[in-house]
């Protein structure tokens, strides 16, 4: 039996709703095996009879392809459209309040709520002019709906922070430093490789900040 199978080309096609829901399952699994099956179940569409028809090297190609998508280091997403509606990076970081400050602070370490996050950097945009544009006023409690915006936006704006070296990043930093927390590092990852051992993303962003001479102290 043939089995049909769409894969993203680029984590623009992923969604951060899916990337969490993987997140969970990897949390309290460790089987490898398992954790491919769910990885092409989530990020595919597919249910788990059909990948169970798939041939093995397929299977491998598969986690492998999707496992690299997450070693890739986007420049910052400005805008993108989720729903039919344009969303844009927050312009003037120096005019962010405090409560963006403190939620921003609070949540982009933590990637079960890293929709929270996500809602203070991207915002519907309200009026635009050339290159320049303006974004709806934040609003708390309306974040829901950022789970389904692309993850190379939501990767791309965390390396942003990273790369710019402000106090926010040292912040998330700090949590490279806890081997008992589930940090941003950890939580970024994508377990499955074709050698059978786990493919961390923490290895890659580690480096990342090297290159950028960020220290981890």
């Amino acid at each position: 039996m043939k089995v049909k199978i769409d894969i993203p080309d680029s984590l623009s096609e992923i969604t951060l709703d899916k990337y969490q829901k993987y997140l969970k399952i990897q949390e309290n699994n460790t089987d490898e095996t398992f954790l491919a099956i769910k990885m092409i179940e989530i990020f595919l569409g597919l249910r788990g009879d059909t990948i169970m028809k798939i041939k093995a090297k397929s299977i491998k190609d598969i986690t492998l392809v999707l496992t690299e998508m997450f070693t890739e280091k986007p420049e910052l997403v400005k805008e993108f459209t989720m729903k039919g509606v344009k969303y844009g990076f927050i312009p003037n970081l120096e005019d962010m309040t405090f409560g963006e400050y403190v939620d921003l602070d609070t949540f982009i370490g933590d990637a079960n709520n890293l929709h929270r996050a996500m809602a203070v950097l991207y915002r519907p945009i309200i009026r635009k002019t050339k290159d320049k544009y303006l974004i709806q006023e934040y609003e708390a409690d309306d974040n829901e709906i950022m789970k389904d915006m692309p993850m190379n936006a939501v990767l791309s704006s965390i390396l942003f922070f990273y790369h710019l070296g402000m106090d926010l990043s040292k912040t998330m930093l700090n949590y490279l430093q806890e081997e008992e927390n589930k940090d941003i590092l950890q939580q970024l990852t994508l377990v499955e490789n074709g050698d059978g051992t786990k493919a961390f993303f923490q290895d890659s962003l580690k480096e990342i900040l090297r290159e950028l001479k960020i220290s981890l102290n």
